[in-house]
């Protein structure tokens, strides 16, 4: 599927907001300064999905899932490299002293990042576009990539697109990288461009 450059320009005005509600949640939640950054995002089929992350992401990750489902319907993921996810955790709990793994605490912090910005920007979504959605509780994992990629189901549909948002949170002079990756079967991201043309 192909979109033109104003729906691009449009998700990412969308995407924008949703993160900018998100990084307000945050900083409000941790008392601290949290910006999240948008760098770029790209559309493309599932199967090529493994292409645009295999060299981003070396050994285990640590994902938050939510599944939404309403007119449009999917799963949403917030994707760091393990090193990633515990050098966040420890920024957004500034008393705890610094380790090189994720216990329970830094397991509930995480969880609670992917809830408030999967959450932010599909809600977004829903509000801008006038479609209701309902979400999943969120659940975190920590895993390798392919088996990742290997779980993604949506319904019987097998036609699937992912959106791959790259993002960046930037608190406490330091930068951590994620993804946040939606995952749509093809009639819904055809309602979700149909929703971008009438809001433009």
């Amino acid at each position: 599927m192909i979109i033109s450059s104003e729906q691009k320009d449009s998700l990412l005005e969308l995407i924008n907001i949703g993160f900018g509600r998100a990084a307000a949640s945050l900083s409000e939640l941790t008392g601290q300064r949290v910006l999240l950054n948008v760098p770029q995002f790209v559309i493309c089929p599932m199967e090529e999905i493994r292409e645009h992350l295999k060299d981003l992401m070396q050994g285990k990750v640590a994902t938050v899932h939510q599944v939404f489902s309403g007119p449009v319907a999917g799963e949403a993921i917030l994707l760091m490299d393990y090193g990633g996810a515990v050098l966040l955790s420890g920024l957004l709990s500034e008393c705890r002293v610094p380790v090189d793994r994720l216990d329970q605490s830094d397991q509930e912090v995480l969880t609670e990042v992917g809830n408030i910005l999967l959450n932010a920007c599909l809600g977004t979504f829903g509000n801008l576009l006038d479609i209701h959605l309902s979400f999943s509780l969120p659940r975190m994992q920590v895993e390798t990539l392919d088996p990742l990629l290997d779980s993604f189901t949506i319904g019987t549909e097998s036609v699937r697109y992912a959106m791959l948002i790259l993002t960046t949170f930037s608190l406490r002079d330091s930068t951590v990288h994620g993804y946040l990756i939606l995952v749509l079967a093809v009639s819904s991201l055809d309602l979700l461009v149909q929703s971008l043309e009438r809001l433009g």
